[in-house]
This record gives C-alpha cells, structure tokens and sequence, in this order.
C-alpha cells in the first residue's frame, strides 16, 4: 500500500502539519491512520445532492469502522434541469473538467491516501471517474441515487420532463392551468437524481458498469435506508482498497471501460455516456473512440427499457434487478474477468443477481432490440460522426427525411415552436451550439420536449451540433462533428434543402453535392466569440469536439 499521508505527518519534522489537523480536532489516533478524502458534491441547489449529507455520515462511519481517517472536503455541483433553456446551460458541461481538476489538486495538494467520489447527476459523475483515472489512487464511486416516481401523467408516472412536455400541452390548450400547476407540485416527490434514465442515472450505472462502485448501489432510490448501508459499506471497502494497493486503473481501463459501454447501450441509457465514456477514457490512457462505440452498440442487444423509452422509471429498474441483473445476462458478450472495488471479478459479483420483473429486463435471446440503445452515425453533414439514441425513438421515425428549418441558437429554436412556427416534416437544425460554439455544448432538451407536448414529435426531427438530455425521445441526432463553429457542414445547411436521418443504416445525409457544399462553406465566416471573457472564453478555446469526448487536453504527447 501507499501511504502517502504518513510521510507528511511524521514527528518531529512534520509536527507543523498535524498542529494544522489538530486545529480541526484531529487526535493523534486520527492522524495515524490513512486519510481517506471524500470529495463530497453536496448543496442545496441541486435535488440530486441534497441527501448527501446524510449519505456522508454513513460513508464515515464505514471508514472508520475499517481503520481510516475521513477527510471531506466539497466540490461544485450544477444542475442540469435548472440550467435548461437559457444561458446557465452553457456552464453545464464545462463544469466536469472543473470538477475533475479540484479534486486532483486537493487530493494531490494535501497527499491524500485514498478517494470516495460522492456525487450524483450528470456531469459530476463522469468528472469523477475522470479525477480517479487520472490520479489512480484507491477509489471507489457513491452515489446519491434517483428520486421517486411523481404523480400519474400522461400514462405513467410523472418527472421533472413532464413540465416541459405539459407547456407544449398548454400552449396548445390540451391542459389547462390548474392542471399544468398541480403536476408541478407532485413530479418531483422527493430528492435524488431525476427518476427517468436520463445522464445522471445513466452514468451511475456506468460507473457501476466499470467496476468502480458496489454491486446494486447505482440504482438505489435516494430516500431508502439500504442507500444509506451501501455508504457505510463503501466506506469500509475503501480502506481495504488501500490495504491490498488496488487502485482506480486497475478498475478503469480497457476492460472496465467496455464494460461500462455495452451496459450503457443495453439498458438505452443516455446519448451523453458517449461524450464522457471518451473523456474517461482519455484520463485512463485508453483508446475509446466512435468507433469502437458503433462496434460495442451494434453488437450489444438492447436489453432492459424504460423513461424515455418505456413508461417504467429507474426505481422500478432497481427493484427488476438493476445492473447486476442486466450485467449477467450480458456476461457472453462482457469482460467476466475485470476487476471491480469489491477485490473480486465481475462474474463473482453477478453470480446471484436475478432477473426480477421480465416486463423492465428481459434476455439476450429475447431482447428489445438485437441492438443497443445508441448508435454511431456519418455522412456529409457529419463527417466526424454523430450520435442518436434508437431506443428513444419510435419504429417509424429511424428513417426520417424532411425539409430544413435552420436555427443559430437554442433560444429561436424554442421561440418558433411556441409560436407555432415548426411544421409537420421539418427538420429542425439548431447549430452553433456544440462545445466551442455554444461555448459549453447546450442540450436542445427544451425543443425535442416542446415539440412532444405541440404533437410534433413523430411528425419532426431535430439535428444539432450540441446535444441532448438522456430523456428525450422523438427523432434526434446530436454531436454532429466537426461542429458550425468550426466550419463544419452543418453551417452550410439552408432553410428548405433536404436531410435525411437513416439510423438503420447510420447514415446522416445532407441533399447536396459535395462541390455546393464546399462552395457555401468557402463563403462562411466564422462567427464572434459569444463569449469573449471568463471561464467560458476559455473553455471555447481549449475544449476539443464532441466525437472526442469534448476533452480538455492536458497531456504532453
């Protein structure tokens, strides 16, 4: 084992340090033991942290049941529904390399021993797993877990999406007010992350996916008591990482993080594991790009379903089995043989999970679909790629061909569909919106929702070079790389020409020549900044495009 902590707490030279602990209330029995950092998101912003507090409690309480020192220390957590549809959503993605930055330097500042990444939500969880890549210490994932279901709405149990699906209804005079403000009282019923399986919940499975959190923890409902056992337990199982030199590459690599993708596809989880999955990658030193995505998703059958796909939630995921119960029915196609933090294979770990509810998790002989829930596609309007989610979007609408209807922004995207102003067979493109242009890669959440509550959403698509939320569903096509503001293709397209979205063939087709695009784009200039000072300015100078992850490089190569 490594024990970076004592070396800096060894009397008499290192006297000065422990008189800084001591001021905390550290005893010398505290200080001769590992310190085990929690790098703890918790806040009163965000529904998907409020529990963490409590979950703390119990985390510490297993470390110190095992032999360790907790050290906490807190790290920024945004909100993704909250930022939704305005500026706040440029700030979004941008915060997981913040994330992943603040607790490597306190980690590495302070020579921590050991790392419990406690967080939840969507780009807190990837920033995590990115922090423990790159630092490769001993460390272990937990989560806060998803909210209950709210009240019924619109045939099944109502979330946080369902206020923006019941707008486009009462702009449209399918609901009235008293019924719009009721649901906006019931959809969220408790704390945890939102109960659909949309980034948040879908990266807490991947990261129990990859190995690096307790079997069956990802999927606890926040409010329940086993959240707060598998927190005590995680703690306990951080220190015996530390004893037996087990650290988080041994867990996160190439294995682990294949792992982590076929059960994303499997289970329909959201469009953004294929931003993050990429930027884990990256931090483990790991080859993980588009194609080897396409690859693992084409031959990954789409096993489990439910929001947006079905009208189940994840809680009822949970108690169908959750991911142990998906893990061994995939175990053919998997890495038996990964490491996980509990010292022990994959397999070990699956042996007595159980199948359920067959309604939520079925088989590999009996799937969903013979193919996962995502799928990689190319073509002239994306040359690098782009990313869509066929397990969110209906039989009829995976080949979709429809006249353009061009937006610069998020914003006069939304403004036209309120205002009536989209029309049946329209594809919707809303460019300048991916990690440099946005700056920040926005989600196009509010439109595909809009469209839903209008009725459009079998009648429309939407393609963008920004993204979307892991709970929208219709006809859409995200991270179309390179992206407008770099002079791809998409800034190329006007009102009225012609694209078609083939998914069964993964094929994105603009209706132009190769030579009148290439003359459009040679009179394309590249827009102003939107962003010329600040965090944002800097990001859209440094963040690299979406097929690869919309990394921040930081290694010298």
């Amino acid at each position: 084992m490594n024990w970076r902590s004592k070396k800096i707490l060894e009397r008499p030279e290192w006297s000065v340090n422990r008189a800084l602990y001591k001021g905390m209330g550290y005893s010398d029995y505290d200080l001769d033991r590992p310190l085990i950092g929690i790098a703890n998101s918790w806040n009163r912003v965000v529904p998907g942290h409020y529990n963490l507090r409590q979950v703390s409690e119990y985390l510490q309480q297993g470390i110190r049941q095992a032999g360790g020192t907790p050290v906490e220390f807190g790290v920024i957590a945004a909100c993704d529904g909250i930022a939704q549809g305005h500026d706040g959503m440029h700030y979004i993605l941008p915060t997981r390399d913040l994330i992943a930055n603040d607790i490597e330097l306190m980690v590495e500042a302070h020579r921590l021993d050991a790392i419990v990444l406690l967080g939840s939500c969507d780009k807190i969880v990837p920033a995590m797993l990115m922090a423990a890549a790159r630092l490769d210490l001993p460390a272990i994932m937990v989560v806060g877990g998803p909210m209950e279901g709210g009240c019924h709405f619109d045939g099944r149990a109502s979330d946080t999406t369902s206020l923006t699906e019941g707008l486009g209804m009462l702009k449209a005079g399918k609901i009235d007010e008293s019924d719009f403000y009721e649901l906006e009282n019931c959809a969220s019923p408790t704390c945890g992350s939102c109960s659909f399986l949309g980034t948040a919940n879908t990266m807490c499975c991947v990261a129990e996916a990859m190995g690096l959190s307790l079997p069956g923890s990802a999927t606890i409902p926040a409010t329940f008591a086993e959240r707060l056992r598998i927190a005590q337990e995680s703690g306990r199982q951080i220190v015996e990482l530390f004893k037996q030199g087990i650290t988080a590459r041994q867990i996160l690599n190439q294995k682990g993080i294949e792992n982590g993708i076929r059960v994303s596809t499997a289970i329909g989880g959201s469009t953004n594991s294929a931003l993050h999955i990429p930027a884990i990658g990256y931090e483990a030193d790991c080859e993980i790009g588009m194609d080897l995505f396409e690859e693992l998703c084409r031959s990954t059958p789409h096993i489990a379903k439910m929001n947006p796909a079905a009208a189940p939630n994840v809680p009822d995921f949970h108690h169908a089995g959750g991911v142990p119960a998906v893990m061994k029915a995939l175990l053919p196609l998997l890495h038996g043989d990964a490491l996980t933090v509990t010292g022990k294979t994959l397999v070990e770990n699956v042996k007595e999970a159980k199948v359920l509810e067959s309604t939520i998790i079925k088989s590999m002989k009996d799937p969903w679909s013979k193919e996962g829930g995502l799928a990689i596609l190319r073509g002239n309007l994306a040359p690098n790629t782009a990313i869509t989610k066929p397990a969110a979007i209906h039989p009829d609408m995976q080949t979709f061909t429809g006249r353009a209807h061009c937006f610069d922004s998020e914003e006069a995207a939304d403004k036209a569909i309120l205002e009536g102003k989209v029309k049946e067979g329209e594809v919707i493109v809303i460019r300048y919106e991916g990690p440099k242009g946005g700056p920040g890669m926005r989600e196009m959440y509010k439109a595909m929702k809009l469209l839903y509550g209008q009725g459009l959403a079998l009648k429309t698509a939407v393609v963008t070079d920004g993204r979307f939320s892991g709970t929208n569903n219709g006809c859409f096509v995200g991270h179309i790389s390179p992206e407008a503001a770099e002079g791809g293709p998409i800034a190329a397209v006007e009102n009225g020409d012609t694209i078609t979205i083939d998914i069964p063939n993964r094929k994105l087709k603009l209706h132009l020549s190769d030579q009148k695009i290439q003359n459009r784009l040679a009179k394309w200039q590249k827009p102003e900044p939107k962003f010329k000072k600040g965090y944002l300015a800097l990001y859209s100078r440094l963040a690299e495009s979406a097929d690869k992850g919309a990394i921040i490089r930081h290694k010298l190569e």
